[in-house]
């Protein structure tokens, strides 16, 4: 099964389609939701401008994936976002080939996105950072509701081997009707198909902290899960005036474009 397209972007990738030594691009899906477009376009930018490889940036938007008939389940009361269940759909839309990954749209990224890709291995099902995260806050972003689970934000950035047979799982059908506990908790899994990654590369703001003189606890990929500061409570949050930096490179970039 090919991929399914829903708006790909291409970035650095060789610009001669008849290079043998093409490589295909990664891909990347990123959680799209309209109240949080900002933070799309900012985490989208902040890949690309860092990335040395060729990759594929696809919004995963429930809104065309309603009108494709891939997700129709009505939305839930703890659901904060619109992808809080359509990023399991990740190996599907990539046609259960190769690695791709899904992130939050709440990203920042710092490194270069081939030092990640790089860590993959493939007699893992998925990747990610294993957080032992309990937050201490009942609401997050906008009001939402803090929910407290098992767990908690591995499934905010996950690499997927979407060919591995494991993942056959995730189809259309199954993200539809399971519980959230079972996607979230990675449930179609053994835990030794669980793969870990370094928590830089989910760097929660708010709890992962940074060590003074230690470069294994810098940030590459800066997530603000409790809100960041494209909402109004949250402009003054921890690293938010590097969000805030790129915020306004992404902005400028926009007005050139116009012009």
């Amino acid at each position: 099964m090919g991929s399914v397209t829903l708006n790909p972007q291409i970035a650095n990738a060789d610009p001669n389609p008849n290079n043998v030594n093409t490589k295909t691009p990664y891909r990347i899906y990123i959680g799209y939701d309209p109240k949080e477009d900002v933070a799309y376009e900012v985490c989208r930018y902040s890949i690309l401008k860092r990335s040395s490889i060729p990759v594929e940036i696809i919004p995963i938007k429930q809104s065309e994936l309603r009108e494709k008939k891939y997700y129709w389940r009505e939305r839930g009361k703890l659901e904060s976002t619109e992808f809080s269940f359509t990023r399991f759909l990740t190996p599907f839309l990539a046609g259960y080939e190769g690695w791709a990954m899904f992130v939050d749209c709440d990203f920042l990224y710092l490194g270069d996105i081939k030092e990640l890709f790089d860590l993959t291995d493939d007699k893992y099902a998925v990747m990610c950072v294993q957080h032992d995260y309990t937050p201490k806050e009942t609401t997050k972003m906008d009001g939402a509701v803090q929910t407290v689970y098992p767990r908690k934000n591995w499934s905010s950035m996950v690499l997927y081997n979407c060919g591995h047979p494991k993942n056959k799982v995730l189809s259309p059908e199954v993200v539809n009707k399971e519980s959230g506990a079972f996607l979230h908790r990675f449930m179609w899994l053994e835990d030794d198909e669980i793969g870990s990654v370094p928590f830089v590369w989910n760097f929660l703001v708010g709890h992962n902290q940074v060590v003074k003189d230690d470069p294994n606890t810098y940030p590459k990929a800066i997530h603000y899960t409790l809100g960041g500061p494209w909402f109004e409570a949250w402009k003054d949050c921890e690293f938010g005036d590097l969000w805030l930096k790129e915020c306004k490179e992404v902005e400028k970039e926009k007005d050139q474009k116009v012009e």
